[in-house]
């Protein structure tokens, strides 16, 4: 068996999108707006896509996503609190059916508590925000791939999942 490529996971995300006629949105940090751009290599996919913000910095977490400044400041930006309101703030942001938030240390330099490769991907739907804390082990640019197609991978699961729901 083959691996997933990303084209296939970013096809097959439009795919479930346009089939359920949902849009989604993307805020990144350690990403730096890869996900977003995995996503928009696949033509028409302006039909799902809403819109994608890069907030590398505290400041733009909270200016443009609405992270509150007390959760900044209590656990930081690499953390499960952050990340889902960045997904939250993402959906709000560009009023999209889904909204997708990482942030993570993809490397190098790290600490005990917050090694490198660690990393949090929100998903906000209108009902519920799903959060996974994952580590990384690779080099940088191996761990930002890893996570942007596990962010898309992750919204597929969720779409998915949903349809069967509907379906029962």
């Amino acid at each position: 068996m083959s691996a997933v490529t990303p084209d296939a996971l970013a096809v097959a995300l439009g795919e479930e999108l346009l089939a359920q006629q949902k849009t989604i949105a993307f805020a990144e940090s350690c990403t730096g707006g890869l996900a977003s751009s995995l996503v928009t290599d696949v033509a028409g996919s302006s039909a799902y896509l809403i819109g994608s913000v890069v907030t590398y910095t505290n400041e733009a977490k909270h200016k443009l996503l609405q992270v509150k400044q007390p959760t900044l400041d209590a656990y930081g930006a690499v953390s499960e609190q952050v990340a889902c309101q960045m997904a939250q703030g993402a959906r709000k942001l560009f009023d999209s059916d889904y909204g997708v938030g990482i942030t993570g240390n993809a490397g190098p330099g790290g600490s005990e508590d917050k090694p490198v490769g660690l990393v949090y991907i929100a998903i906000a739907t209108e009902d519920d925000v799903y959060c996974k804390e994952l580590l990384f082990t690779a080099n940088r640019m191996e761990n930002k791939l890893r996570i942007a197609l596990t962010a898309i991978s992750m919204v597929i699961d969720i779409l998915r999942e949903k349809k069967l729901e509907e379906n029962i």
